[in-house]
C-alpha cells in the first residue's frame, strides 16, 4: 500500500519551530537545533509545573502534551519537536492526531531507535523515566527495524529531579548515576542510550562512570538532524534571518531553567509565564 505523501506546502520558512518538553531537558535539544540551523526562529514551551512527566499517568501525560502542541500551533509554528521521551512514548499518536498532518512531527525515540538499529549495535542498554521504560517504546522501535539486538531498559526516576534541582557535577548525582549504572540489567551492554532529555546534562559524569568501555548516544544531535533533514526536504529551511528570535514559555518560571536557558542561548532570552 501507498502512503500519502504529506504536503507542506502551506507552510513558509520564515515561521519558528517549536519544541516543548516537562521542563530544562528539552533545552538540551534546542540548543543543538540552535547549533545546527542557527537562522530559525525557535518557540520553548517547558511544563514546568508538571513535572516529572515521568512519574505521571499516561492520561496526564498526554493531556499536558495536546495542550502545548495546540499552543505552539497557534503560534504559527511549521514543525513541532517533542523533545521529551515520557511524552513521545505516551502521546506521539494523540499529538499526531491532533496536528492532523498540517506541519511535520519530530519525536526523539524514534530518530534514535533507527539509528542505533542499522549501527553495529548488538547489546543495548535504555536509562529512561517510568513512563517511558513502562511503554517499551524505545526495545519496540528498536527491534522493529533490527530484531537481533538485546535491548535492556532501566527506569531512572532520581535523575530527572536532581537536575531540575541544580544538582550537577555534584556528589548527589554521582551517587545516583553510580547506584543506577551498577545495575545488573546494564552489566553486558556496549551502548547506553539516553532515554530522557534531561539525561545529556550529565553526559560528562555518565562518560567518566564508563570509561570507554560503552558508548553514550548523543540524541539531542540526532533528532536536530532529522528535524534537518525534514525541513530540507520541504524546503523550509530558514536560511537568511541573520537575527532569529527565541521565545520561551513556561508553566512556573524556575530558577535552574533561567540559569541553564542563559547558558544555552545567551543573556537576552525572552521567558514568559504561560498556563495552559
Amino acid at each position: 500500500m501507498k502512503t500519502k505523501k504529506q504536503d507542506f506546502s502551506h507552510l513558509s520558512a520564515k515561521q519558528p519551530i517549536g519544541i516543548f518538553d516537562s521542563g530544562v531537558g528539552g533545552l538540551t535539544v534546542a540548543k543543538e537545533i540552535k547549533r545546527l540551523l542557527p537562522n530559525e526562529d525557535l518557540i520553548y514551551f517547558g511544563d514546568t509545573k508538571h513535572l516529572p512527566y515521568g512519574d505521571k499517568s499516561r492520561e496526564a501525560i498526554v493531556g499536558y502534551s495536546t495542550k502545548i502542541t495546540a499552543f505552539l500551533l497557534e503560534k504559527n509554528c511549521k514543525a513541532i519537536v517533542i523533545a521529551c521521551n515520557s511524552a513521545t512514548a505516551n502521546a506521539l499518536k494523540e499529538v499526531l492526531e491532533l496536528v492532523n498532518e498540517k506541519v511535520p512531527v519530530i519525536d526523539v525515540i524514534n530518530p534514535v531507535a533507527e539509528k542505533v538499529s542499522y549501527e553495529i549495535h548488538n547489546n543495548v542498554g535504555v536509562i529512561a523515566t517510568k513512563a517511558t521504560v513502562n511503554s517499551g517504546l524505545y526495545k519496540k522501535s528498536i527491534r522493529k527495524h533490527n530484531k537481533f539486538i538485546k535491548v535492556d531498559e532501566l527506569a531512572t526516576p532520581l535523575l530527572v529531579p536532581a537536575i531540575e534541582e541544580g544538582f550537577r557535577n555534584h556528589p548527589i548525582t554521582h551517587s545516583i548515576i553510580y547506584n543506577y549504572l551498577s545495575n545488573n540489567k546494564l552489566k553486558n551492554i556496549e551502548t547506553l542510550i539516553l532515554g530522557c532529555t534531561h539525561y545529556p546534562l550529565l553526559i560528562n559524569e555518565i562518560k567518566q562512570y564508563y570509561g570507554n568501555r560503552v558508548r553514550v548516544i548523543d540524541s539531542p544531535s540526532i533528532v536536530a538532524n532529522q528535524l534537518k533533514m525534514i525541513l530540507e526536504k520541504h524546503h523550509l529551511l530558514n536560511e537568511n534571518n541573520p537575527k532569529p528570535k527565541y521565545h520561551f514559555y513556561l508553566s512556573d518560571i524556575t530558577k535552574n531553567f533561567e540559569k541553564i536557558s542563559k547558558k544555552f542561548f545567551g543573556k537576552s532570552i525572552d521567558l514568559e509565564m504561560k498556563v495552559l
